[in-house]
């Protein structure tokens, strides 16, 4: 089995065995990594779609075909594990496409993609064409939809389907809010009682009524589908701007939280992300800081993170602005550098916020 870790693709994974192929998401293309087995280093076995910012990776589970999507490039396909590629764009207006999210059920494969500016797709034929769900520009408050970054255009950062009903959609956008479809993408409900610049969202299979969602300006836990929201930032008050957020398929109140310090605007000034890694093992209630094994300070953000669970146990990934992951298979007790030296995993242009890999970022950003 391979995973992948990406800031907007999957990012859940349930394993009979620890996976000895790894896809990772870079601001130069998507790294291929393999291994001899658990315990074995990691090493780059190729590259694809070189040149290209990947934001998000998945691999469609019925014919096990890859999708990127990319800054500046839309969405890309391949059947062969990654030989050969071909743009997968027809009925999509943009090419910032930010997120990707497949949803199997009934027979049935669907694929949703969110863009920059925040526009939400879905296919039914493997990406061959799109359809725009038109409605969720439909929100009474779609004209306050907003990025801080030029050229100031909001995206759909997260798409979240219910586990226990695919017509159930969850749509984050950075920053406007939080948006439920209860009909597949046809009507939308704009939700309220958070900060609007939204994260993700993650939805307890248990208990699809519980959701969390970290935010650029809090954490927050829902209990009723939405309807109403709980605050739980000062429970975890040294991640002030949380984002990758993972959980354990076959133990699900063991979670894992990452973040920076602060937000961007903050970055700016110190050229320091600080962030940390954090672990509830009481579905989000309760919350410590983790650390074993990683340095006391690290400059880099952690921009993405996955999990795979695999036969009683789990193994963490979480990749950096430097071009590194760490990778943890005692539930976080202790960290090693597992893989360094790659192009960095960014969700747009926070890299260059801390220093990185300017060249690249006027490319990025053309």
């Amino acid at each position: 089995m391979a995973i992948c870790l990406s800031h907007g693709g999957q990012t859940i994974y349930s394993s009979a065995a620890p996976s000895k192929d790894l896809l990772v998401a870079t601001i130069d293309g998507v790294f291929f990594l393999g291994r001899e087995g658990q315990g074995s280093p990691w090493r780059v076995k190729r590259k694809a779609l070189e040149g290209r910012h990947i934001i998000a990776l998945t691999i469609e589970p019925t014919r096990e075909i890859i999708f990127a999507t990319m800054h500046n490039g839309g969405v890309a396909a391949s059947e062969d594990f990654g030989k050969n590629w071909e743009f997968r764009n027809q009925g999509i207006a943009s090419e910032n496409v930010y997120c990707i999210t497949c949803s199997v059920s009934g027979g049935r494969v669907k694929l949703y993609v969110g863009t920059e500016p925040a526009h939400l797709y879905v296919s039914e034929d493997l990406g061959a064409s799109w359809r725009e769900l038109s409605s969720l520009r439909s929100v009474p408050s779609v004209s306050k939809w907003t990025f801080p970054a030029p050229p100031h255009d909001a995206h759909v950062k997260n798409v979240a389907i219910d586990p226990s009903s695919s017509n159930t959609i969850y749509a984050c956008v950075e920053q406007g809010g939080l948006f439920k479809s209860t009909d597949e993408g046809e009507t939308w409900k704009e939700l309220q009682g958070f900060n609007d610049d939204c994260h993700r969202l993650l939805i307890k299979p248990s208990n699809p009524q519980e959701l969390i969602m970290p935010t650029g300006y809090g954490f927050y836990r829902s209990i009723d589908g939405g309807e109403t929201w709980e605050e739980l930032t000062k429970r975890i008050s040294r991640i002030g701007y949380p984002d990758p957020l993972v959980f354990n398929p076959r133990q699900e109140n063991l979670m894992f939280l990452a973040g920076a310090e602060a937000d961007p605007f903050h970055w700016m000034q110190t050229k320091s992300a600080n962030p940390r890694i954090a672990r509830s093992r009481d579905g989000g209630s309760t919350w410590e800081v983790l650390g074993g094994g990683m340095p006391e300070r690290l400059d880099a953000n952690f921009e993405a993170m996955t999990l795979e669970a695999w036969n009683g146990k789990c193994t963490v990934y979480a990749g950096n602005t430097d071009g590194e992951i760490y990778a943890t298979e005692d539930e976080g007790e202790s960290w090693a550098k597992v893989v360094e030296g790659i192009p960095a995993l960014s969700k747009t242009i926070h890299y260059t916020i801390l220093g990185h890999d300017l060249s690249f970022a006027k490319r990025d950003r053309a």
